[in-house]
């Protein structure tokens, strides 16, 4: 009888402290109804926000992927803007501790703009991302590979790039 009491206090003791720490010690992400999306203005050094509503599903991997998905569509068709080429898409969105990894495919693989227009592009996508809560930096990946640079070789791709990078 002793011992049950025993098991029994123990389990809601274990029952309790999984309680308080998945809805009090765990950091939750929490997502607004609205996000903000950085675009680069033709002279690649202003960067501009404009804010994108969200649908209704706000886990973080979704936000993550419909902010890649605005970045790369950039800004209304009327605003001028440094713009990722037409055809540019998301392979995918996975998320690695504070670094988001983004899987880019379609024309972006066959890339050969300026530097300016590089910096301009990925400027605004690292600026989006780490807008986000929790993510620090962005792994660029193309078609599911890390690679040096785009095939104009000018923007290191190889590693996370951060806030501080632009």
């Amino acid at each position: 009888m002793k011992a049950l009491r025993v098991v029994v206090i123990l389990a809601a003791f274990v029952v309790a402290a999984l309680v308080v720490y998945r809805y009090v010690l765990q950091p939750r992400f929490q997502a607004a109804d609205t996000i903000t999306v950085y675009y680069s203005e033709i002279d690649g050094a202003t960067l501009v926000p404009w804010k994108v509503s969200l649908g209704p599903d706000r886990s973080r991997k979704s936000v993550a992927a419909y902010a890649l998905a605005q970045v790369l569509v950039g800004p209304p068709s009327q605003v001028e803007a440094i713009r990722f080429p037409a055809g540019t898409v998301t392979r995918g969105v996975t998320l690695d501790g504070s670094t988001l990894v983004a899987d880019l495919g379609g024309t972006i693989a066959g890339s050969v703009g300026g530097s300016f227009a590089e910096a301009g592009e990925f400027k605004a996508l690292v600026w989006t991302m780490t807008a986000l809560p929790d993510i620090k930096a962005v792994q660029i990946e193309i078609d599911g590979r890390k690679v040096a640079t785009l095939p104009g070789g000018h923007l290191e791709l190889d590693q996370p790039l951060a806030r501080s990078n632009f």
